[in-house]
């Protein structure tokens, strides 16, 4: 025994017998007398009570512990005040990532908002208590401390009101900051002086009225109505105008038949006349045409005058094939912007129309996503407008429509931002289609309005 204690002694103890060691080392400095004297004369040689070594296992059972602690948010280790500061940090990151679940987004309260349990104080370990207190916010709304009460009610009124905005999936730090920025100082007020008011009320008036005279004159004629998506005509009234005061100087349209009367006469311009005559069989074909179109193929162009400049507008021709007019119109717009020589690609930009049933199911929309950032494709970000009357042919249940939560979810795949919005407050939809403008301005990718 005396020499193999002695060869073990010249050997390492970090062998496979090294825990069996340790574990005896651990008795001995608890009760010495627990282990055989032969061990117990081997440590003693070592002196380490007499220099105050103490049993790991207390040591990592505490640091276990800690762990565990720290896991649900209970460490000991650090004052109340500094927990509480990271909790609000998580729940003004719920409120970014995940705000848009709450938010009103649905006219027809089909689809009543979903409220998940990490918008709540108490998910957070906040209460009521905690309201009258300042917290550091990181920068909301452009200010570094807030009472819990101010940030919530910022919280709700830029996420969960009419606008729900999916970002946080972006791959770009810049681009987040950007967004949130924005979001947060509007804080759901949108800030429209008493002009825009007014233009957006007579975009609105024109888009109601054609709709109504359509209908009452032309009973049972097919026509696509915009009817429930009269916002899209302010819409692309902002976005037009913004871009001409920034040199933007070509605008090229795509899409389907919801709503394309409209956008003729009153985003375009086409004279309401040509229109009214085309659902009286009265219009001009070409003299070697044999045959004509339907009116909601039909494509126009025409320049119409902005603030900066007047801006070119084509609106291409479409057929039945709902979506494929949008390689089309990414294709016209790369010409021309190799024409112009506009290597930044601002002075042309693509407004692609889509259903929302289409833009979920079809392919083609998939496929020109992937290619929006491909150097040989690329045309500086497209601005894609999903008008949702929630019908998709005859499918009205999400659940029979498709398997995502939305129907903009194809667009996160190459970190596009989604701008859900309210299409019954016109003025957040004002505030979105300029939030979406400036941001295709600035980064050059596609940008989603819902």
């Amino acid at each position: 025994m005396d020499s193999l204690l002695k060869q073990f002694a010249q050997t390492s103890q970090l062998g496979a017998n090294g825990a069996y060691v340790e574990d005896l080392y651990e008795q001995y400095l608890v009760a010495p007398d627990s282990v055989g004297p032969k061990w117990q004369q081997y440590f003693d040689g070592l002196k380490g009570r007499e220099a105050g070594d103490v049993p790991h296992s207390v040591v990592i059972e505490q640091i276990a512990e800690a762990g565990r602690l720290a896991a649900r948010g209970l460490l000991g280790g650090a004052t109340g005040g500094d927990e509480r500061e990271r909790n609000v940090g998580r729940l003004i990151t719920a409120y970014r990532s995940r705000g848009h679940l709450g938010a009103r987004l649905d006219p027809l309260g089909l689809t009543p908002p979903v409220n998940p349990p990490d918008l709540e104080l108490g998910f957070h370990h906040l209460g009521q208590s905690d309201l009258g207190d300042e917290f550091s916010t990181g920068g909301v709304a452009g200010q570094s401390r807030m009472t819990l009460r101010d940030l919530l009610a910022r919280l709700q009124a830029t996420y969960t009101g009419s606008i729900g905005a999916e970002f946080m999936h972006l791959f770009e730090a810049d681009q987040r900051l950007w967004l949130y920025q924005r979001l947060e100082a509007a804080g759901g007020r949108y800030n429209l002086d008493a002009a825009a008011r007014k233009r957006t009320l007579e975009r609105l008036t024109a888009a109601e009225g054609l709709e109504r005279h359509l209908h009452t004159k032309y009973v049972g004629q097919k026509r696509f109505s915009l009817e429930g998506g009269d916002a899209l005509i302010p819409l692309m009234d902002t976005v037009i105008r913004n871009a001409g005061s920034v040199g933007v100087k070509d605008v090229i349209i795509g899409m389907a038949h919801r709503g394309r009367l409209n956008v003729l006469v009153n985003t375009l311009g086409k004279n309401p006349r040509k229109l009214f005559d085309e659902f009286e069989g009265k219009f001009d074909h070409d003299e070697h045409a044999v045959a004509g179109d339907v009116k909601y193929h039909m494509g126009f162009s025409a320049d119409v005058a902005t603030p900066g400049g007047p801006v070119h507008l084509a609106l291409a021709f479409n057929p039945s094939h709902l979506e494929i007019v949008d390689p089309v119109v990414a294709g016209s717009v790369r010409s021309r912007q190799e024409r112009r020589g506009d290597s930044a690609r601002k002075q042309v930009m693509p407004i692609l129309v889509h259903g929302d049933s289409a833009f979920a199911g079809q392919g083609v929309v998939m496929e020109l996503f992937q290619m929006s950032q491909a150097r040989g494709f690329r045309v500086g970000g497209t601005l894609h407008v999903v008008i949702n009357n929630q019908v998709g042919f005859t499918t009205s249940e999400r659940q029979d429509a498709r398997s995502t939560l939305y129907c903009t979810d194809v667009a996160k795949m190459v970190g596009a931002p989604v701008l859900h919005v309210n299409g019954d407050d016109p003025e957040a939809v004002a505030f979105v289609a300029e939030l979406a403008f400036d941001f295709r301005q600035a980064f050059g990718k596609d940008v989603v309005i819902d």
